[in-house]
């Protein structure tokens, strides 16, 4: 009763579909540019945060990426951020 098939029949998609997106977010070279560079800069955001004993915002964070050679947008930051639920 449960499987990838029988949800798919109740969904109107393929089945194939669900297993390429498995697969895309499993394999990192299949993920988007954007998705890449986010994993990375997250790794980074999260360092920078707690270096600073989590007490910065987004605008101290993305200045000290700056400062550090990262070429990102603060609203970027914050977008990371709050996906890492770090406070604005």
């Amino acid at each position: 009763m449960f499987g990838v098939e029988p949800i798919c029949r109740l969904l109107p998609i393929a089945p194939s579909t669900y297993y390429e997106n498995v697969a895309t977010r499993l394999d990192i070279n299949r993920l988007s540019v954007r998705t890449r560079n986010d994993i990375s800069l997250k790794i980074e955001i999260r360092r920078v945060f707690e270096q600073n004993f989590c007490v910065y915002g987004v605008r101290k964070v993305w200045r000290q990426l700056k400062r550090e050679g990262f070429d990102v947008a603060r609203f970027t930051v914050a977008r990371l951020m709050r996906a890492c639920s770090k406070k604005d």
